[in-house]
């Protein structure tokens, strides 16, 4: 288990001690010069370096105050330190085990099951005493100037600057369960942003609420926090549970959280920068795009609402913190992986023979998941896609590849391998129709549309096979033991 990670600057330390870090001394516009690096940096094998960006160059070409940090998630150990973890998937046990407590007999038993109760017990997150670092510095009123801030233009179409890595902070107005999620923010001038949120997201469902009360809204956009918090902001979590309880438990440790200065919301006292504000219900949407999205092409223009920032609160030496979308891949595929690592006990506990799953990079999380499964009946591949076509974000996948479980569905290339040697496409394909993702914009209407299931396993009597299934091709241990010992000396390389 690695360090709690307590702030954004701390994350960046421990990348730099990994050697991982580049640091880019040249002035480097924040108008597309910044992202034409990132994506070549990105498209790097393992997904290429983190990178701090420490002369970041503005529109009217003054060097910012503050550097610009991107790609600090974007490789597969950089992900895992993050969350305090060597593996992602030591998060996916820590949650199959808090998922067991039944209450045992026996009074040892019971003491045995306290360990695990006290560690539920410290997830909610702590108020911090005294001025939060996060206020050292305080814009109000005309003192407030988002164009000072970094915000890059990523592509040469986008609707203007965006601010892309962030936790939005909302709160249901009857309930008052706070929700954080990770939404593209685009500036428009010195004191007002377009919120992006969709409309099966939760903040969007807090924003219709309030609009119907006719009350004013507040919201506070948190830009870098702990690393754990950060991506609990992008994490599929069911609208009742608060994003800083689960980085609390990803953490390990409470997270520590603040009141904003001119609203009624919490926010992480250790952040970076928090911009603060309200939508008011009575005006009209503002235009917002188009974007260069994680589809790789630009999603288009659409209206969404307007917020009125009263107050920027920031570090005494903040560091701003991004990420770019576009063409896979890119750092958005490495959050998407821990998410399918740490969320597969809870898709087992509805659908217990899944074995596996993975979501490539080149289907953009929602296009193409591959499912490995234990079959034991005929049909029983359709029954896990419609399992999945049921729950919660995975509705939105478009192709659905089911295989057996000796399958390895994280490697692509063997999962469609055994996929296309097992199927025949009309007898083991299906469609339905359903909700597919907002991006989508193949689909024959906006967010709704088609998808395919691919039942690649083994195929039984039942299911209208009558002949020898095959086997699959593989040599012999005894053999592979001698040619292992063999071959050190035969030079031709690893093997």
């Amino acid at each position: 288990m690695s360090k709690t990670l307590d702030t954004l600057q701390e994350f960046i330390a421990a990348i730099e001690a990994r050697g991982e870090l580049v640091r880019i001394t040249q002035p480097v516009k924040v108008e597309l010069e910044m992202c034409e690096i990132t994506d070549r940096a990105m498209k790097l094998p393992g997904g290429g370096p983190a990178l701090l960006f420490e002369q970041p160059v503005l529109a009217d070409g003054s060097i910012a105050s503050m550097p610009v940090a991107i790609n600090l998630f974007g490789s597969m150990s950089r992900m895992a330190m993050s969350l305090g973890v060597e593996r992602l998937d030591e998060h996916g046990d820590r949650i199959t085990k808090l998922m067991d407590l039944k209450v045992p007999e026996g009074f040892l038993g019971k003491l045995q099951m306290l360990p695990r109760l006290l560690e539920v017990a410290k997830f909610p997150p702590r108020m911090a005493s005294g001025t939060p670092a996060c206020q050292e510095i305080v814009w109000r009123g005309d003192e407030v100037d988002l164009e000072k801030l970094p915000v890059l233009t990523t592509w040469p179409e986008d609707g203007g600057p965006f601010i892309t890595m962030t936790a939005v902070v909302s709160k249901d107005p009857v309930r008052g369960i706070r929700n954080v999620g990770m939404y593209r923010v685009q500036r428009m001038g010195k004191r007002h942003v377009a919120m992006h949120w969709q409309r099966h997201k939760t903040g969007a469902a807090h924003w219709r609420e309030m609009a119907e009360q006719g009350e004013r809204m507040p919201v506070c956009i948190v830009v870098g926090a702990d690393p754990a918090s950060m991506y609990s902001a992008s994490a599929p979590l069911p609208p009742n549970v608060d994003e800083f309880i689960f980085a609390g438990f990803l953490r390990r440790s409470p997270v520590k959280l603040t009141k904003a200065v001119t609203c009624d919301l919490e926010v992480p006292a250790d952040a970076e920068i928090v911009i603060e504000g309200y939508i008011d219900p009575s005006e009209p949407l503002v235009t917002e795009g188009p974007f260069g999205d994680h589809t790789g092409y630009y999603s288009e223009a659409d209206l969404y609402p307007r917020v009125h920032v009263t107050a920027v609160t920031m570090r005494s030496n903040p560091v701003y913190c991004a990420t770019i979308v576009g063409r896979p891949p890119m750092e958005d595929f490495y959050l998407g992986h821990a998410t399918e690592r740490i969320f597969l006990p809870l898709l087992k506990l509805t659908t217990p023979e899944i074995v596996d799953y993975h979501m490539p990079a080149e289907g953009i999380f929602h296009n193409l998941v591959f499912v490995s499964i234990k079959k034991h009946y005929p049909g029983q591949a359709y029954k896990v896609m419609n399992a999945l076509w049921g729950a919660g974000l995975m509705s939105l996948a478009k192709v659905l590849v089911v295989v057996d479980d000796w399958v390895d569905v994280r490697n692509p290339q063997e999962a469609w391998w055994v996929a296309l040697n097992n199927i025949d496409p009309e007898r083991d394909t299906r469609f339905t129709m359903g909700p597919v993702d907002v991006l989508d914009h193949s689909s024959r209407a906006f967010t709704y549309g088609s998808k395919m299931g691919i039942d690649g396993t083994k195929k039984m009597p039942e299911e209208g096979f009558t002949r020898d299934w095959p086997k699959v091709i593989e040599m012999d241990a005894e053999t592979k033991a001698r040619v292992d010992a063999l071959w050190p000396s035969l030079g031709i390389g690893a093997k």
